[in-house]
C-alpha cells in the first residue's frame, strides 16, 4: 500500500453508524492475516483472545497473557495500514484494579493497538471510564463473555425479558462510561436489534444477528482453517483452506519421498 491510505478511526466507525453503513470485522493474530484483512477493506481488524483457542492450542480464552497479546499485537500491526486494531485484554489484565487496567491498556497501545475490548457491563463501567479518561479508546462486550466461560457456559444471554433487560443495561452503562463501540455476543436477533437501536454508538454482532451495525467473524472460521471442529451455527464458511493445506502438504511430502521434488 502506498502512504496515503487513510486509517480508519473510531470517528469514522460512528459516522458509519449514521449512515447506516455497516461495519466489518475479522481477527487476525499474526502479520500475513493482518495484510491481507486490510488489503481486503476490513474496517477493524481484531487481534481477539481468541488466539488462545485459535493459534496456541489452548482449550478456551483464559490461560491467554498479557505478553501473548502483546506479541501478536506487534505481529498485526506491521501488516495493518488501514484498518482500526482493535485488541482484547485478556482474562485478569483488568478486573483486579483500575491502575492496573491503565497500565496493562496502555502497553497494549504502544505495541500498535489503536483501542482496546473488554468484557463486562454495568460492573465493569468503572473501568471503562477510567480508561477512557486516560485517552484509551475502549469498546464493551456484552452478552456472551469467553472470559466468564466457567461461571455461564457457553449458551445465549438475554432469552427472557429479565436477563434481555440485563443486556440492555449493560450496553447502556459502558456507553455512558465513554465505550465508543459495544460488542454483542450470543444474543436473541431482536434483542440485538433492540439494543443497537438504543444505542448512540456503533454495536457489532456476533451471533447477534443482522440487526447490528457491524458483524465480526474469527479469522479461521472464515477461511474454513479448523478441521478439527463444525462451523459455529453463527459463523460462514467462505472457503475450505484447511483441506487445500493439507492436500498441499501431504502431496509435498509425497513428493520428497518419491524425489519427485525437487525435480
Amino acid at each position: 500500500m502506498n502512504d496515503t491510505v487513510k486509517p480508519v478511526t473510531i470517528l469514522e466507525l460512528g459516522q458509519k453508524k449514521g449512515r447506516g453503513e455497516k461495519i466489518a470485522m475479522v481477527t487476525a493474530y499474526d502479520y500475513p492475516a493482518g495484510l491481507l484483512a486490510d488489503e481486503a477493506g476490513i474496517d477493524v481488524v481484531l487481534v481477539g483472545d481468541s488466539l488462545g483457542r485459535e493459534v496456541l492450542g489452548y482449550d478456551n480464552e483464559l490461560s491467554v497473557t498479557v505478553e501473548d497479546m502483546l506479541h501478536h499485537t506487534r505481529a498485526v500491526r506491521r501488516g495493518v495500514r488501514r484498518a482500526l486494531i482493535l485488541v482484547d485484554m485478556p482474562f485478569l489484565s483488568y478486573q483486579v484494579n483500575e491502575d492496573e487496567a491503565v497500565r496493562n491498556a496502555g502497553r497494549i497501545l504502544q505495541a500498535g493497538g489503536n483501542a482496546v475490548k473488554i468484557e463486562g457491563g454495568i460492573a465493569i463501567a468503572p473501568t471503562v471510564r477510567r480508561l477512557v479518561n486516560a485517552g484509551i479508546p475502549v469498546m464493551g462486550h456484552i452478552g456472551f463473555q469467553p472470559q466468564s466461560v466457567n461461571v455461564t457456559g457457553i449458551r445465549r444471554q438475554g432469552t427472557d425479558e429479565e436477563s434481555a433487560q440485563r443486556v440492555l443495561d449493560d450496553a447502556l452503562a459502558v456507553q455512558e462510561a465513554g465505550a465508543f463501540a459495544v460488542l454483542m455476543e450470543l444474543v436473541p436477533a431482536n434483542l440485538a436489534r433492540r439494543v443497537t437501536q438504543a444505542l448512540e454508538v456503533p454495536t457489532i454482532g456476533i451471533g447477534a444477528g443482522p440487526g447490528c451495525d457491524g458483524q465480526v467473524l474469527v479469522f479461521g472460521d472464515v477461511l474454513g482453517l479448523r478441521r478439527d471442529r463444525p462451523v459455529f451455527k453463527h459463523a460462514k464458511r467462505y472457503a475450505n483452506l484447511g483441506d487445500d493445506i493439507l492436500a498441499a502438504l501431504t502431496n509435498y511430502a509425497e513428493d520428497v519421498r518419491s524425489g519427485r521434488f525437487p525435480a
